[in-house]
């Protein structure tokens, strides 16, 4: 019965870390397909060509250098959490211990360090309890990596939108200061001008939301799959790891 228990926590938790890229993957096919939807119906077309400044194309661009970012990190965490799992099941084994004292039993990767940094650190004392605060520090940090990107990326989304809006305010206050209203003809070309601002100011506004948005929801999946691999980490080295190499000294 507890096997059984033991396997179905196994299988929910290898589901549980396969679905980062399946997220991302489900998150961008249906952000693709409302960017198709968009172009098929000129609002894109009408975005780019109403934005003189380009600030849209920029957002544009930025967002999708993130995705590849995003996914590449998705990776990334993915494979930290497989080879995590093969760590478990060769450690979880019946003579599993035994792997520690062999530095090539366990497959490469972050979570594979950490255990072998924990034998070099049980090694060099010479007994007590094995505190791994620090180096679970070090590993968070690692796994982590580069997911700070995203944040950044957010806010300099958000920043370009405002900066878009400020600049569109501009272009349509610009032409209020030579106002003739007795002049009809520079009356229509002032109200192009101001319509023109405003279009930059809606459009940069509309697409840094979005972008910034966007961009949120896909490292929020990213840093909730990177944490789910660092408490595996912490619950496989406590349970199996350390407990090991406290024995061995004791012994």
């Amino acid at each position: 019965m507890s096997v059984t228990a033991s396997a179905e926590t196994i299988s929910s938790a290898d589901t549980s870390e396969r679905s980062v890229l399946l997220l991302w993957m489900i998150f961008t096919g249906l952000s693709v397909f409302a960017c198709v939807v968009l172009w098929r119906y000129g609002l894109l077309h009408l975005m780019v060509v109403s934005d003189r400044t380009y600030i849209s194309s920029v957002i544009a661009v930025l967002y999708f250098v993130t995705c590849f970012h995003c996914f590449w990190r998705s990776r990334a965490i993915a494979r930290e959490g497989e080879i995590a799992r093969r760590c478990r099941a060769i450690l979880s084994a019946p003579g599993g211990a035994r792997a520690l004292a062999d530095a090539h039993a366990l497959p490469t990767g972050l979570v594979p360090d950490h255990i072998r940094s924990l034998v070099q650190k049980a090694e060099a004392q010479t007994a007590g309890r094995i505190d791994q605060t620090l180096l679970l520090r070090s590993l968070a940090d690692r796994l982590r990596g580069s997911n700070g990107f995203g944040a950044f990326v957010s806010d300099t989304l958000m920043k370009l939108g405002l900066l878009g809006t400020i600049i569109g305010f501009i272009i349509m206050l610009a032409p209020i200061a030579t106002l003739d209203a007795a002049d009809k003809v520079a009356m229509k070309s002032s109200m192009g001008l101001m319509s023109d601002g405003m279009a930059v100011a809606m459009y940069t506004t509309l697409a840094g939301l979005i972008g910034s948005i966007l961009v949120k929801i896909q490292y929020y999946m990213l840093d909730a799959a990177t944490q789910r691999v660092f408490s595996d980490a912490v619950v496989l080295t406590e349970t199996h790891v350390t407990p090991a190499l406290e024995r061995r000294h004791d012994g």
